[in-house]
């Protein structure tokens, strides 16, 4: 009975322990970044958008993908360690583009809380 009760006891403990661990998590800096007026002639634009990893275990991107061929995002391939911090880059490319106001997403992928996160940029080209 004694080792049942032991037993008992220390896999409430083990369950409780794992169970505090935070999983990974992005926490982004901004989530939109503003390109204001641009001209036409200078239509490729280039942000950053930095964001760490508050979790308890490593975070992995797994992708980022922009909801037009316009944009490029590129990013951290390594995992990001707890505390760590890393860049997405994203370019946009107007040239061939309307002019005006323009506001692009990018889905951002990951083993971490949320899973899915989207970032944004807008701006306005001009003549």
């Amino acid at each position: 009975m004694k080792k049942l009760l032991l037993l008992t006891m220390l896999l409430i403990c083990g369950m409780t322990t794992a169970m505090a661990q935070k999983p990974a998590e992005i926490k982004f800096d901004v989530t939109t970044h503003h390109f204001g007026e641009f001209s036409k002639t200078n239509s490729k634009q280039t942000c950053k958008f930095t964001f760490a990893n508050v979790g308890d275990e490593p975070l992995i991107i797994h992708q980022a993908v922009a909801s037009c061929g316009c944009t490029v995002p590129t990013y951290t391939k390594e995992p990001i360690l707890p505390g760590g911090k890393g860049v997405i880059e994203v370019t946009y490319n107007g040239a061939g583009k309307s002019l005006g106001f323009f506001k692009k997403s990018i889905t951002v992928r990951t083993n971490g809380q949320p899973e899915m996160t989207r970032i944004y940029i807008d701006g306005t080209m001009t003549e």
